[in-house]
């Protein structure tokens, strides 16, 4: 069943659950425990499903790890601590695992100080973090002293379900955390997840304590069911209504039309460099890394000596080492401004940040208020966000989002069910582990969520597929991943393994080439874009300019330009899709706005009469030449071209 958390804890309740040491770290770090804390650190402790949604900065994460660190030590204190993993955290990026390994080991270091006063020795409690980047030194260290809390990701999870000897180390599991369960739920990384959670579940030969973790999601209902499965218990924290917001929607310009680019973009780095002056430190998102790239160089190059040493860019394309360094100097307050794509979106500490402007509507409302929520880090701060557009349908879309964040209007997650590239995939890493009944095999996957309703049929389908069992499959050369006999099924040949590894998770591949500064990696850069480069080129990478010297295969090499204005155009980046929900929202907002007056918009959106006066002159105007497609409508235009061809375009906004 799942539920509502409907008891707050008191301060002693609280206290009465934590060994000494543990309570005597806590009460010299913080002053009191926060909400999430007071309804969640009792219920984990009690070995109770939670799933936490709360602010960034209001202490979930340490609701889930202060129970369980907990429990290790007062397994240690009774030697009964065992050299094997009693916790798995789980998060989408590999950033926030290295996040969360350094956010660990300092109160574990704290709290051994504790210890050390009372003359009292503290179990020694490891932590680790097991990811694409873990070299194989360290997966043979963690083999041989496994550490009690992993840190990894979906998809290395999955591959060590299938690892012979690490796996036997997961199969005392007690408790799983999915960090950032938003980012999950609503793609097929979250429904591989939920499959590799329930083949855990098999491992351990019994269930564990599920947490999950997340600043924005709705419905919490099904986002609980997902995380847990059907017919499991779990209880709803939900304390997003304590953290106070300020959106306000801008545009550098007064006419967003006839204003020429040029001085439309002179007018918007003017705007972005006066907010940036008056904050101690700001936190620009872009949609794309190429604008995140243009955005930095715009800066230096028009503000000079100002933005030389304090600005960076952040994004997945530039370098581990580079990222980590940005992430670190901006918590120290190294540095004035970061500029981000969606890098720096989820719970990664970057300490406090003044404001954060989105340059462009982020596409959801969720988005909005999770790249916003970075700013005013601790509970009680107000978030700060400034929306810059530049363009009259973005406005629009920018007004209408702003008042859904501002009214806690969420986008709504769509889980994914059935997911059969998804099956095929676990279905081959089962069949990896040992020889399956084929009635036991459907009774784990349909304990996910998001395979609750797999059908018989489906089911066989899929294992007579992957058995090779369609003789116009090896016309195509795609041969048998498995055996099986219309009862059991299991492993076929002994390459199937590496075919399993290599073609793990559902992430899309993105071709790269890797740029490196003499033998130094700094970043990747889109294949098609570094196949136009010619000796000579000019790019910006990480907010620097590069010039191309040579490439060799699936590598280039680059020397210093730092005096260089680019000479090729920005490389291509994936583009956010716009949320069903904010859609449906700015087709209600155009039926309703067009008949209003400015002073109503102005005041129901909370805009400036500027703002409100291009809105509705925008709505007018297309009243005026066409037809305005509101709420429930779907329009059609027919032109002739010059030749006399009929041309369609279909307005929408979904």
């Amino acid at each position: 069943m799942i539920k509502r958390a409907d008891k707050e804890y008191s301060q002693l309740e609280i206290e009465s659950v934590l060994e000494g040491p543990v309570l005597d770290w806590f009460r010299s770090k913080y002053s009191s425990f926060t909400p999430p804390q007071k309804y969640a650190i009792v219920e984990i402790s009690k070995k109770n499903n939670v799933l936490i949604s709360s602010p960034t900065g209001s202490g979930k994460t340490l609701s889930a790890f202060l129970a369980i660190i907990n429990e290790l030590i007062k397994l240690g204190r009774n030697d009964e601590l065992e050299d094997r993993i009693y916790a798995v955290y789980v998060s989408p990026l590999k950033a926030l695992n290295n996040d969360i390994m350094r956010n660990l080991e300092e109160p574990l270091a704290e709290i051994r100080e504790v210890f050390n006063k009372k003359g009292a020795k503290m179990p020694e409690i490891r932590v680790a973090v097991r990811t694409g980047d873990t070299t194989v030194a360290q997966k043979s260290r963690m083999l041989k002293n496994p550490p009690h809390i992993l840190v990894t990701t979906p998809e290395s999870l999955a591959i060590i379900l299938n690892a012979p000897k690490f796996s036997e180390k997961l199969s005392g599991a007690r408790y799983v955390i999915v960090d950032e369960i938003h980012a999950l739920a609503d793609n097929k990384r979250g429904v591989h997840l939920s499959l590799s959670l329930e083949r855990l579940i098999e491992l351990c030969k019994r269930d564990f304590t599920r947490i999950g973790l997340s600043a924005t999601v709705h419905p919490l209902e099904e986002v609980a069911e997902f995380l847990v499965g059907p017919g499991r218990d779990c209880i709803v924290v939900d304390v997003n209504y304590l953290k106070s917001i300020q959106i306000h929607v801008s545009s550098p310009i007064d006419d967003l039309i006839y204003t020429p680019l040029e001085q439309a973009n002179d007018q918007l780095y003017s705007l972005l460099n006066q907010i940036i002056s008056q904050s101690k430190s700001t936190l620009v998102f872009t949609n794309t890394r190429s604008a995140t790239e243009r955005v930095v160089y715009y800066l230096k190059s028009k503000f000079g000596d100002k933005y030389i040493e304090n600005i960076a860019a952040h994004h997945s394309s530039l370098s581990r080492e580079h990222r980590l360094d940005v992430e670190e100097k901006l918590k120290r307050g190294e540095l004035k401004v970061v500029v981000s794509s969606t890098s720096l979106e989820l719970g990664i500490d970057i300490g406090n940040i003044d404001i954060v402007v989105l340059l462009g509507s982020p596409k959801s409302v969720s988005r909005a208020l999770q790249r916003i929520g970075r700013s005013g880090h601790r509970l009680h701060d107000t978030s700060q966000g400034v929306i810059l557009v530049l363009d009259r349908d973005d406005l629009v879309e920018d007004v209408v989002l702003a008042h859904s964040a501002r009214n806690r209007k969420f986008d709504r997650l769509r889980i994914y069910r059935n997911a059969m590239d998804v099956l095929a995939q676990h279905i081959v890493g089962m069949g990896l582990e040992r020889v399956w009944k084929k009635e036991d095999a459907l009774k784990v996957i349909r304990r996910s969520y998001c395979y609750s309703t797999l059908s018989d049929g489906d089911f066989e389908s899929m294992l007579k597929y992957l058995s090779g069992n369609y003789s116009v499959l090896e016309e195509k050369n795609v041969y048998g991943k498995i055996w099986y006999d219309g009862e059991e099924f299991g492993k076929r040949g002994r390459s199937v393994r590496a075919i399993y590894y290599m073609n793990i998770g559902t992430i899309p591949d993105e071709p790269k080439v890797s740029v490196f500064l003499e033998k130094k990696y700094i970043g990747g850069i889109d294949e098609g874009f570094a196949e136009k480069l010619f000796e000579g080129d000019v790019f910006v990478l990480g907010g620097k300019t590069y010039q191309f010297l040579r490439g060799f295969g699936t590598s280039i090499y680059v020397s210093p330009a730092e005096s260089r204005r680019p000479t090729v155009p920005a490389w291509h980046s994936e583009t956010l899709p716009l949320s069903y929900e904010l859609a449906l929202a700015i087709e209600k907002f155009r039926t309703v706005a067009s008949g209003m007056e400015e002073a109503e918009i102005a005041e129901k959106f909370m805009i400036n009469e500027k703002t409100a006066k291009a809105v509705l002159g925008y709505l007018k105007e297309q009243e005026k030449f066409s037809i305005l497609p509101k709420e429930g409508e779907f329009l059609v235009e027919e032109w002739k071209d010059d030749d006399g061809q009929p041309n369609y375009i279909f307005h929408s906004v979904c």
